[in-house]
């Protein structure tokens, strides 16, 4: 009998991932993975990962399966915690959550795992994996979307290699989120009405900006209003003798200095925000909201722009170095000089994007079909054909 370790969330999916592979015929260990208590940064009043690893427990002795918590906030605190904050400190916005499963879910927890004897790991994601095999009798491993295309999270597990595909099972890929919950209602599970988890992958109910300040100091700055005229994008487009220089010319980032518009209001730092955010800003009399078109945290200044449309907030190109690009799918890497037609997303639950990548030297380019709107560095673009995602990279 195959064994598998499923990660036990105290939440709804995971739950009844656990009972479909116990009804499956696999030997079913459920793991609960305890992932932050440092009282150096307070996360909240509140102590969700106790109820959760409860809740957990409970479901474990409801489908009769081995239960134990794993302590994993030292490597959370090394490999995620401190990643952001090096990363907003540095004026960029970085997805925990696809780091998360990058190196907690899918590397630490795979690795203890293996350890208890387990031929796999499986969790409560909304995405499926399918094998192809190759000529020479070995596998091939994809990442595909989940049937419910309202809650597929192939998007977080844009960075999962073929090794952590082939020891990873999705139990409830081909559900929707209703069948799922009318599964747990019927096996009279806890978790089946449980609400899903808002917060980031780690810190549970905190408001983001309150856990940034608690080790990014406050620091007083202008906010500067770019009318939309002074756009750095209303700029005469030159003409371009190679594709290399058109692409280079529309991923470039702009840059914008105080006399590119006026004073509209004072902020607590720059590294607290985020392109295309609108919350916090905190300044009135305004025709439209200000969104966040830029922000400078060397000169700790933020630039805003009046209006979802502003062109300040979109771009059309973005770039990806060669060591932050990764292939799914190695067997369909580019060489220099070779460009894939894909469709494309730069953040969860955005509709995929017609894209097209041109593979140079030094990195990637994805040259979408239509401008997008706040293309943030740090963020992971992911690229897809049909529902398979086939490769992703942290964007320059």
């Amino acid at each position: 009998m195959k064994k598998v370790v499923v990660g036990l969330s105290g939440g709804v999916d995971s739950s009844v991932a656990a009972y479909l592979l116990k009804e499956q015929g696999y030997e079913v260990i459920g793991l609960f993975m305890k992932n932050w208590h440092d009282d150096s940064v307070t996360i909240s009043e509140e102590c969700p990962w106790l109820e959760d690893s409860n809740d957990a427990l409970i479901v474990a002795e409801k489908l009769g399966i081995p239960f134990q918590t794993v302590d994993l906030s030292a490597q959370y605190k090394e490999r995620i915690v401190d990643y952001m904050f090096r990363e907003y400190e540095m004026g960029r916005t970085p997805n925990p959550d696809v780091l998360c499963n990058r190196e907690i879910k899918f590397d630490v927890f795979l690795k203890i795992a293996m350890e208890l004897g387990a031929d796999y790991v499986a969790t409560g994601h909304y995405c499926r994996k399918g094998t192809l095999v190759n000529s020479d009798g070995t596998e091939t491993y994809q990442l595909l979307a989940g049937k419910d295309k309202n809650k597929d999270q192939s998007y977080f597990l844009c960075q999962l290699s073929q090794e952590q595909l082939s020891r990873t099972l999705f139990p409830i890929g081909e559900l929707t989120k209703p069948e799922v919950r009318q599964i747990a209602a019927k096996m009279d599970l806890i978790t089946a009405d449980k609400k899903d988890s808002q917060g980031l992958c780690f810190i549970g109910k905190v408001r983001l900006p309150e856990f940034l300040q608690q080790q990014l100091k406050p620091k007083k700055g202008k906010i500067i209003e770019v009318a939309s005229t002074e756009s750095k994008y209303n700029q005469v487009v030159p003409h371009f003798y190679d594709k290399v220089s058109e692409l280079e010319f529309f991923a470039k980032k702009p840059k914008y200095t105080l006399s590119d518009g006026k004073v509209v209001g004072e902020h607590q730092g720059a590294h607290y925000f985020t392109k295309g955010q609108r919350k916090g800003l905190h300044v009135g009399g305004t025709k439209e909201p200000l969104f966040v078109i830029e922000t400078d945290v060397d000169e700790n200044v933020i630039y805003t722009g009046q209006g979802k449309s502003h062109p300040g907030l979109y771009r059309r190109t973005l770039f990806v170095q060669e060591s932050e690009i990764h292939w799914v799918r190695p067997d369909l890497r580019l060489k220099t000089d070779e460009s894939l037609s894909v469709k494309a997303r730069i953040r969860y639950r955005q509709e995929l994007q017609n894209a097209i990548l041109y593979k140079i030297e030094n990195g990637l380019y994805v040259d979408f079909e239509e401008e997008q709107s706040a293309i943030t560095e740090g963020q992971f673009v992911a690229w897809y054909q049909d529902d398979e995602l086939l490769g992703s990279g942290v964007i320059s």
